[in-house]
């Protein structure tokens, strides 16, 4: 702190562009603003204590994003260790290790993005019966907390960091608080949200449902499909083919768990996967919904095509070969 740091928030008070700045963390906030801040012409460095940006994010992902922030000019500095900062004549020096080498590295600002912590010390919530501990307030899945005549919703009691997601359990509390069943029926529930998400990069990593660790510590089986954006024509006509689309759809259903797209505006694209994942409309119901050509959409259809192609076996097309040949009689 002796030293002085930006957030997500304060940094956009700035009124000039550092010539040179750190970001400590590359989580979501901090690939974005190292690649906006490179882009503008900022010398970036990037300081992650893990390997690879983005862990939450499946790697081939990250993968992608990764290379792109790197050929627009951010310094990647993965697995840093031991890392010191202090207060110099030129600067803010940064001293770090990362992969084995000692980094010495100045600069004018430091955005720090590597998460919050809670501000609920002082508030006297321990006086009405209100729990809390380092995470945030507890809740339960109606967004009750401990007083059950008090409620919670946003950043405070959930692991969904975003402004969406505020607003959907704001209206969980709302329905709750002033409008409850009078038999205790019919309650909005935080079980009942389907929680998509976007990192703004570019391009854009976007999400929704489970990733494929999550469905294997649920014990459940799946299938995962994969679908690369270079075969989409609008992206090849953009000139925008880096990425992919993949969805996870439980064996031996057609119900979609989870989708994750890497392409540009993928955060508008995940939406249809919501859409259908909230309406409980399976794989068939995409693969025989019409998109327009050409637009990146596409990459919506000819994903869960290849779930509907590996499922066309052998068997069926014995049976329609032999019912063509019937009919052309």
């Amino acid at each position: 702190a002796e030293v002085g740091y930006l957030t997500n928030e304060t940094v956009f008070s700035l009124t000039e562009l550092p010539a040179r700045l750190a970001v400590i963390g590359a989580g979501p906030i901090g690939c974005e603003l190292a690649q906006a801040f490179a882009r503008f012409g900022s010398e970036v460095s990037l300081i992650e204590a893990m390997h690879g940006i983005m862990p939450n994010e499946d790697r081939d992902a990250a993968e992608v994003v990764q290379q792109s922030i790197t050929r627009d000019g951010v310094r990647l500095l993965c697995c840093g260790k031991d890392l010191r900062v202090e207060r110099t004549a030129t600067g803010k020096r940064l001293l770090v290790d990362s992969h084995g080498q000692h980094y010495d590295v100045t600069v004018d600002e430091i955005l720090v993005g590597v998460g919050r912590s809670p501000n609920v010390e002082g508030l006297g919530l321990e006086t009405i019966g209100v729990e809390y501990d380092k995470t945030g307030v507890k809740v339960n899945d109606r967004l009750q907390t401990t007083n059950p005549r008090i409620y919670a919703a946003g950043d405070i009691c959930s692991r969904y960091k975003f402004t969406h997601a505020a607003d959907a359990m704001a209206q969980i509390v709302i329905q709750n608080a002033l409008f409850p069943h009078p038999f205790g029926l019919g309650y909005a529930s935080m079980e009942s949200l389907i929680m998509p998400w976007c990192t703004f990069t570019e391009p854009e990593i976007a999400h929704v449902g489970l990733y494929e660790a999550d469905a294997k510590k649920k014990g459940l089986e799946i299938e995962t499909y994969t679908y690369k954006l270079g075969e989409v024509d609008r992206a090849i006509l953009d000139g925008e083919q880096e990425g992919f689309a993949r969805i996870h759809i439980q064996k031996g259903t057609d119900k979609i768990l989870g989708a994750t797209i890497v392409a540009a505006h993928a955060g508008d694209l995940i939406s249809e996967f919501s859409v259908a994942m909230k309406a409980g409309a399976g794989a068939k119901t995409i693969a025989a919904t019409i998109h327009p050509y050409p637009t990146r959409a596409e990459v919506n259809k000819k994903v869960v095509n290849l779930w509907r192609k590996a499922h066309f076996t052998a068997r069926t097309k014995m049976l329609l070969t032999r019912l063509f040949a019937w009919l052309r009689r």
